[in-house]
């Protein structure tokens, strides 16, 4: 079972709410929309990915956030 949630952020805080929500942990995957649903990319996040390994696709995110003025972040977290 998983549970789904939507946050809605502006290009520029979209780095910062990804960075967020990988420290909060027990989170599956990431996925990153624009405003109008087209999904520009999506993250499997699992507990082993942690340090250097996030740095590309923290760059990626950072390079995406200069594309869009909108976006939204659907995460899925595991359900307990």
């Amino acid at each position: 079972m998983e549970n789904h949630n939507e946050f809605k952020v502006k290009g520029e805080e979209l780095l910062a709410k990804i960075k967020e929500l990988i420290h909060q942990g027990n989170i599956t995957r990431i996925i990153i929309k624009d405003e109008d649903g087209k999904v520009y990319l999506e993250i499997p996040v699992t507990v082993g990915v942690i340090g250097a390994l996030l740095l590309p696709v923290l760059a990626a995110v950072g390079a995406l956030a200069a594309l869009a003025a909108n976006f939204t972040i659907e995460v899925i977290r595991k359900a307990d």
